[in-house]
């Protein structure tokens, strides 16, 4: 008897089980580190991330203090790590935007700013 009422509750024990397995890729940390301050333009920004990352539906955009995208266009993806090259863009504050699918198909989106100069 004890059995036949356990098999009813299986399946949502089992999807309560995989659901807390998928996670969506949430930023683990940047460089530039978010909010840090640094004393020159970096040549790129890098961000890590909770999860390995789509490659083809991942993106990153800078811009400078004057709202000027200062990277370079195409990031490049490989794990759970993001990079994308800057040109110069001066004194000021940076704001980063990112969007990124994971492998387990979730999509994340946020923003972190950094300064630049003195």
């Amino acid at each position: 008897m004890r059995r036949s009422k356990l098999v009813p509750v299986l399946p949502l024990l089992l999807l309560f089980a995989t659901g807390a397995a998928s996670a969506h890729a949430f930023l683990d940390h940047a460089e530039p580190r978010v909010g840090n301050k640094v004393a020159t333009p970096p040549r790129e920004v890098t961000l890590w991330f909770t999860q390995k990352l789509e490659p083809a539906f991942s993106t990153v955009t800078v811009t400078n203090a004057a709202g000027q995208r200062v990277d370079t266009g195409k990031a490049r993806v490989s794990g759970d790590q993001m990079s994308v090259s800057l040109r110069a863009g001066g004194t000021g504050t940076y704001h980063v935007n990112w969007r990124v699918l994971s492998v387990d198909t979730h999509t994340t989106t946020g923003n972190f700013t950094f300064q630049v100069g003195q």
